[in-house]
């Protein structure tokens, strides 16, 4: 799968026109704030109706209201290619009557419509162009709250399993109706809790019954992948993952009903797979408290590419890589080993300022557009 083309409309900073993609390879060259990431941002909402950036999508658009007329917001229009067949993806994103910002697909919900079919459920475009970000902000992930990085491995499990993200969304729903009625509990005493706690409880220890077995057997598996291909680019070997479960016993029910009075004390679910952790672990030690800024920057970048190399393992699919300024910060001989251990991919969209030696990684088939004030003018 690869894009061919996309066409922007009141997006962000980038100019109102259809930029042509269909290239393996497509190099995006630029000073900073010129809209290199906005591209790859683009890319991304058509590939997932959401930003790598921001959960506020109408942040996205160029749009406003004047003199009580509002003013159409951004649309994107992307043509896709795989095999012999071709896909479009359409997104909207308007801005409502009064002040306030908001995507509107279809009656003030997102929609997302595939080929002029609307999409019952957003991970129906999981399998049409999976797409894995390298980003600044996947620095988190390693340096970052424990909710981060249980983000980044639901996602990596939810791209190939859907299973998976069913039982996590099931997960949430119970948990949210935990977490209201712990917290009704903690400020007005009485009422029906015990009850209600009775009916959830179930429901709460099964979903996250499976989600601690599958992420138990996934972390191993990832763990597989990201150690060899950081020892490889930094030369450190013993560098691995690990999952800590906050049960620690089988029977999570029985667990539960253990630490009832610990969480209506406190108002909220104080165990289960919300509070489970992701360690990096050094030689059995913790490796990110110790480890150098280049050291925790190569460990988010790898992440990333353990992240697709599992995709294209579980699915037999290649995704699409949007690498945004990754090679900045490497020395020549990272550079090359990072670039080496790249996983297969469909597609590859690289930015580069100006004054890197970008030139230096092109293909006879390398597309290189220059990006200045929002417009790509293909290189000659």
């Amino acid at each position: 799968m690869f894009f061919s083309s996309l066409r922007t409309t009141s997006f962000r900073n980038l100019a109102d026109t259809e930029v042509f993609t269909g290239a393996k390879d497509i190099f995006l060259v630029g000073e900073n704030g010129q809209g290199k990431t906005n591209f790859l941002e683009a890319l991304y909402f058509c590939a997932y109706a959401s930003s790598f950036r921001t959960v506020r999508d109408g942040e996205l658009a160029r749009a406003w209201i004047y003199d009580n007329t509002l003013l159409d917001g951004a649309n994107l229009d992307a043509s896709l290619h795989s095999g012999e067949k071709d896909f479009s993806a359409q997104v909207k994103i308007e801005q409502s009557a009064n002040d306030e910002i908001l995507v509107k697909f279809e009656k003030g919900k997102k929609s997302v419509f595939i080929n002029g079919k609307r999409a019952a459920d957003r991970k129906e475009m999981l399998s049409i162009a999976p797409s894995i970000v390298f980003c600044h902000e996947d620095m988190d992930f390693v340096s970052g709250s424990p909710e981060r990085r249980r983000w980044f491995f639901d996602q990596t499990l939810s791209l190939y399993d859907p299973v998976y993200l069913e039982d996590l969304r099931r997960f949430r729903r119970v948990l949210k109706s935990r977490n209201a009625v712990l917290k009704d509990f903690a400020r007005n005493g009485g009422g029906q809790t015990e009850q209600l706690l009775d009916a959830l409880d179930p429901q709460f220890a099964e979903y996250g019954k499976k989600l601690i077995e599958k992420r138990e057997t996934a972390a191993k598996q990832f763990s597989g992948v990201f150690g060899p291909l950081y020892e490889e680019v930094s030369g450190i070997a013993g560098v691995n993952v690990q999952y800590v479960k906050s049960w620690k016993k089988e029977d999570a029910l029985s667990l539960l009903r253990e630490k009832r009075a610990a969480d209506t004390a406190s108002g909220l679910s104080l165990l289960g797979p919300h509070r489970d952790r992701y360690e990096f672990l050094h030689n059995g030690i913790e490796f990110t408290g110790t480890a150098s800024t280049g050291q925790r920057r190569l460990l988010a970048l790898l992440l990333r590419a353990a992240q697709a190399k599992r995709f294209s393992e579980a699915t037999g699919l290649n995704p699409i890589l949007l690498l945004d300024d990754v090679l900045l910060e490497m020395d020549g001989e990272k550079r090359r080993r990072f670039l080496s251990v790249l996983p297969a991919y469909d597609q590859a969209f690289y930015t580069f300022l100006p004054e890197e030696p970008y030139r230096r990684y092109k293909k006879d088939d390398t597309l290189i557009y220059n990006v200045k004030d929002g417009k790509l003018e293909k290189s000659k």
